[in-house]
């Protein structure tokens, strides 16, 4: 996922500040132990401000999940066409798009999956998750439907599985070429 922060300004109004320290900061250390107090002093804004534009810190963490998720399928829009030239090509690139994220400095795994093992399904991020998941779902079913597969939404699942576990694998141990092995997975299940 690319980096959604951009560098700290006095210029930039304080609700992007606010929006680019939260991402990094709940990204690089996680929701619970990121305190409003840390967002706005490291955004160079007062509290006040802070709670002017978000009522709680839930829905702080709200707007950093619906932004990470609006970024990447930006970047996922702007670079599968580049990536291949049928849709079972931008099917496997899903997973090239994986792999530069994973071998990006500061990468520490898929932000949906961290916030659900923070919060669970209780909690309001787990509408964003599903939601982001969703679409996760319908760009596979949607490429697979375009390269003509008798099952687009079994396959989609399928892919789903590997892209998931290609995230949390590449979290865990980041010596391995995850991507590519799921990228490999995935070339057998289109292919057959």
């Amino acid at each position: 996922m690319p980096d959604t922060t951009a560098p700290r300004t006095r210029r930039r109004p304080a609700y992007e500040r606010a929006v680019a320290t939260a991402d990094r900061l709940f990204y690089e250390q996680g929701i619970h132990a990121v305190g409003v107090d840390q967002v706005a002093a490291e955004a160079d804004i007062s509290k006040a401000s802070l709670y002017a534009h978000f009522r709680t810190k839930d829905d702080l963490v709200l707007g950093y999940l619906r932004g990470r998720s609006r970024s990447w399928q930006e970047h996922v829009a702007a670079e599968l066409p580049g990536r291949g030239a049928s849709p079972r090509e931008r099917v496997l690139a899903v997973f090239d798009l994986l792999g530069e994220w994973f071998a990006a400095p500061g990468y520490r795994g898929c932000p949906f999956i961290n916030v659900e093992a923070e919060y669970g399904v209780g909690h309001p991020t787990h509408a964003v998750t599903l939601e982001h998941r969703d679409w996760v779902r319908e760009l596979f079913a949607t490429l697979l439907a375009d390269a003509g597969s008798t099952d687009p939404d079994g396959t989609a699942l399928q892919l789903c599985l590997l892209y998931d576990g290609a995230m949390a694998s590449a979290q865990a141990d980041a010596s391995r070429p995850w991507a590519a092995a799921a990228r490999a997975a995935a070339e057998r299940i289109v292919h057959d």
